[in-house]
């Protein structure tokens, strides 16, 4: 089965992506509240899908994204942000991220951009 981080400095956040990834049957997931405690558990856990908030306090998105692309190239990372403005949108690809997603978005939109990657059933 998929293992999916969730990162994002905001409980409801976390709380409701969760919700999403558990209707669509992804149940290994682990939550970071910010940029350094996901590259702490990122090491540890080794997801196989990141859902990264562009900015968080201590670390942001952008700088976390860098260093787990540093840490497992292959680790499918899906930028998500409140700002989809075309520099930052740019700037994320250029660093190595995998998708991006502009809040506030369908439950449908995670669940496609996740499964491009991943599948729920997958052993």
């Amino acid at each position: 089965m998929a293992k999916i981080m969730v990162v994002d400095d905001a409980a409801f956040m976390r709380m409701m992506l969760k919700d999403i990834l558990n209707e669509a049957g992804f149940n290994k997931i682990i939550e970071a509240k910010t940029g350094g405690e996901a590259l702490i558990f990122f090491k540890v856990e080794r997801p196989d899908v990141v859902l990264l908030d562009v900015t968080m306090p201590d670390t942001d998105g952008i700088d976390a994204l860098v260093k787990m692309k540093e840490f497992n190239p292959d680790t499918k990372v899906i930028m998500c942000s409140s700002m989809g403005q075309e520099d930052m949108v740019t700037d994320c690809f250029e660093k190595g991220a995998d998708d991006f997603i502009v809040k506030p978005f369908k439950p449908e939109r995670i669940i496609q951009a996740i499964s491009q990657f991943v599948s729920a059933n997958e052993e």
